[in-house]
């Protein structure tokens, strides 16, 4: 496993001005939801510009030519970078913890910080079964998900808490052609509102929680976004913050990358390990990929 620190690895884009990218994009964007992620979408439309392909997966036209064309002959790899998104992308965890510790005590039970951190990187439906059974959460499992991404969604729609070099990773991806994919197991809903905030075209496509037939730790998620670009997952790089999510992509055959945020990711899941995306730039990507 390679161990990566911080002052071994410059950062080709800088935070700052990725942030002016996304500070400008959301004064220019429209009323719609970019990069495939509109809400509700049935299985096999075009509309607006993306074509819905069903199971959880969406790409934008185009997407799948140029996942292609990354994994061509004599190219750098990798094929796609896959990204999970709370705690990797985003660090909406502790908006999770919060909202899941104010419902369990709406409805008098007793939630502690070894409980949230039980079921990080859980599939959401898996999340709300523990709610019910040690939070004494008594609600219908999809009405408490629900509830939940409500809270996450108005925590975060003021000041999305955007994880320390995510945003200088993806204009470097994007300016190397090296296309992304969302891998999460939040629902299309708060995936939708976190890509929104992205220039277009930041994410090829999106796999989220609510249309897969089986979430993280299962190998479902990744193998649908390899599949959404027509590579396969050997030459995916994916990146995640959790065991369960790292679980997943290993199982699927990625490379994977750790960046360990409220809990410890075991070594043996892991192709490297790295305190923060800081650290990541596209020549480590390459050569994760190469070896």
């Amino acid at each position: 496993m390679l161990k990566v620190h911080a002052d071994e690895l410059p950062v080709p884009v800088d935070d700052r001005d990725a942030a002016d990218l996304v500070a400008r994009h959301q004064v220019e964007r429209g009323a719609g939801l970019v990069v495939g992620l509109i809400n509700g979408a049935a299985a096999g439309r075009v509309e607006q510009g993306r074509l819905d392909t069903g199971a959880g997966v969406q790409v934008t036209e185009g997407a799948h030519q140029r996942g292609l064309a990354a994994a061509g002959p004599g190219d750098r790899g990798p094929a796609a970078v896959l990204w999970d998104m709370d705690g990797t992308l985003v660090d909406t965890e502790p908006y999770w913890m919060r909202a899941e510790s104010e419902l369990v005590a709406a409805h008098g039970g007793t939630w502690t910080e070894a409980d949230a951190r039980a079921v990080v990187g859980f599939d959401l439906l898996d999340s709300a079964a523990y709610l019910r059974r040690v939070g004494g959460v008594d609600m219908d499992p999809v009405a408490l998900v629900e509830l939940m991404m409500d809270r996450v969604v108005e925590q975060m729609a003021d000041h999305p808490p955007w994880q320390p070099g995510a945003l200088g990773l993806l204009a470097a991806l994007r300016e190397a052609s090296i296309p992304c994919v969302l891998v999460t197991m939040s629902w299309r809903r708060l995936a939708a509102a976190v890509v929104e905030l992205l220039p277009a075209g930041t994410f090829a496509g999106a796999v989220v929680g609510d249309e897969v037939p089986r979430g993280k730790p299962h190998p479902d998620p990744y193998l649908a976004a390899a599949r959404l670009l027509g590579v396969e997952p050997g030459a995916c790089i994916a990146l995640e913050d959790s065991p369960t999510g790292a679980q997943s992509a290993r199982a699927a055959g990625c490379r994977v990358v750790a960046v360990p945020h409220l809990v410890d990711v075991p070594a043996d899941l892991v192709d490297a390990m790295v305190p923060s995306l800081t650290d990541v730039d596209v020549a480590m990507l390459r050569r994760l990929a190469g070896g």
